[in-house]
């Protein structure tokens, strides 16, 4: 009687095995949605990633010099084909430009700065707006330019 109890029981587990296993959930991970958010966050990066450079519009005259490798964001100051001068994207009066690099520069006279002068910007004016900065002490300056295509 022991043994008869035994295989029914044994019979009927296997049996509620199987149809568990004709009804039972799916335990797979369906993965086209991620794909998708992946794919749309692709491109919203690829076409936001060009409006996140400097505001004020520069046509910058090309050289062969190489392009710097820079760990920290440097300050610019950028001078427009009307002879305009902004410090980062805000414009100032030349004689505000020492001043306001004094308040803005973490790291004093060692602070690095770059100076974007249009190529149809008075090249006078670039160069006093360097000579300002460079009297009051800066020695990290640089110009900016855009490298020669074909070389």
């Amino acid at each position: 009687m022991g043994m008869s109890v035994g295989s029914a029981g044994g019979r009927s587990g296997r049996r509620r095995g199987r149809r568990g296993s004709r009804t039972g959930l799916i335990s797979e991970i369906n993965v086209t949605p991620f794909v998708d958010v992946m794919l749309v966050l692709l491109i919203i990066f690829m076409v936001a990633a060009p409006l996140l450079t400097v505001g004020v519009p520069i046509d910058l005259p090309e050289t062969q010099a190489k392009a710097l490798n820079s760990e920290t964001q440097p300050i610019t100051v950028s001078v427009n084909n009307e002879g305009q001068i902004y410090l980062q994207e805000t414009e100032v009066p030349i004689e505000e430009v020492v001043p306001k690099l004094q308040a803005i520069a973490r790291s004093g006279y060692d602070e690095r700065i770059y100076v974007r002068g249009d190529r149809a910007a008075d090249y006078g004016t670039v160069m006093r707006v360097m000579a300002r900065i460079s009297a009051a002490g800066y020695r990290n300056l640089g110009l900016v330019t855009l490298q020669e295509e074909g070389n």
